[in-house]
């Protein structure tokens, strides 16, 4: 059984940061590209950032580039969002993704065949 738990979400005034992490189990991913993706309310699921297998690669949404910092650990089976300078825009559920199906660093929600729960992220102004 596949499984990606996300944690580190919770209530931050704007300008404060937040660590999310993603541990996942029932498999190794350390030879496929990982992600977050998240939704506001209202709002469509949308891409945050990728990491490839090794590390050595990253992709960000032009809303976060420069704030949040993609990292995994693949000892651990662990993916990290380091979320800095957080805005109340930033505020929704975050998701942790998995490809096994794409060797290249997708925007697309549809590329990522594994998905988390979610984890909640609030930022107040």
């Amino acid at each position: 059984q596949v499984q990606l738990v996300e944690s580190g979400g919770g209530l931050v005034q704007a300008g404060g940061s937040l660590r999310l992490s993603c541990a996942a189990s029932g498999h190794t991913f350390s030879r496929y590209i990982m992600g977050w993706f998240r939704q506001a309310p209202g709002k469509e699921r949308e891409f945050v950032a990728a990491i490839s297998w090794s590390g050595g690669s990253t992709r960000y949404a032009d809303s976060v580039k420069g704030r949040f910092t993609i990292s995994r650990d693949n000892a651990k089976n662990t993916v990290y969002l380091q979320m800095n300078s957080l805005k109340p825009e930033d505020t929704a559920v975050y998701y942790c993704v998995v490809t096994t199906k794409r060797s290249i660093l997708s925007r697309y929600s549809y590329d990522y065949d594994y998905w988390g729960q979610g984890t909640q992220v609030t930022v107040s102004s």
